[in-house]
């Protein structure tokens, strides 16, 4: 009896109502900033379901709509909320040419002083490396700085004894 009262469109908006609520627990479950894109759909759908159409032509447009907010706004929301990775000490001395302390071959690690700091330092080639000569750090990998030979004859670093 109250049934027959509701309009015909209550039932879809509700539906849809729970499409975008699933949506958006899924996407707080995963953060994959994919399923939002759905629950914005199934949230606009609430409002064009209220007007009388076929459940099809609504899925239709739901599809739609998601579809175009995934492919053109999911790049733009992935960017904005990028998180930048701090820089730390370690990072500032990639590139830094510093002399080499311990000989450093493929096989055994040698030693590095970089700011008055001696490093574990070990090749990124198959070059040896003998203490005095000049090396450039090309990334750390844990406490062990990855060297090569350096092509220039000055090092970077002050305290390079």
């Amino acid at each position: 009896m109250i049934l027959s009262i509701l309009p015909t469109f209550w039932f879809s908006s509700w539906f849809w109502l729970a499409i975008c609520v699933i949506c958006i627990v899924i996407e707080v479950s995963t953060l994959s900033l994919t399923t939002i894109w759905f629950a914005i759909g199934a949230f606009a759908m609430v409002f064009i379901s209220m007007i009388a159409m076929p459940f099809q032509i609504q899925l239709l447009i739901f599809t739609i709509i998601s579809v175009l907010l995934l492919i053109f706004t999911r790049p733009i929301a992935l960017k904005k909320l990028a998180v930048k990775r701090a820089a730390t000490n370690s990072d500032s001395i990639i590139g830094k040419k510093v002399a080499v302390t311990e000989k450093i071959t493929p096989l055994s690690k040698g030693a590095i002083k970089v700011n008055g700091l001696i490093w574990t330092a070990t090749v990124k080639d198959e070059s040896e490396l003998e203490a005095g000569e000049l090396c450039e750090i090309v990334s750390i990998e844990g406490a062990t700085a990855v060297v090569k030979k350096a092509e220039s004859v000055k090092a970077d670093s002050p305290s390079q004894e």
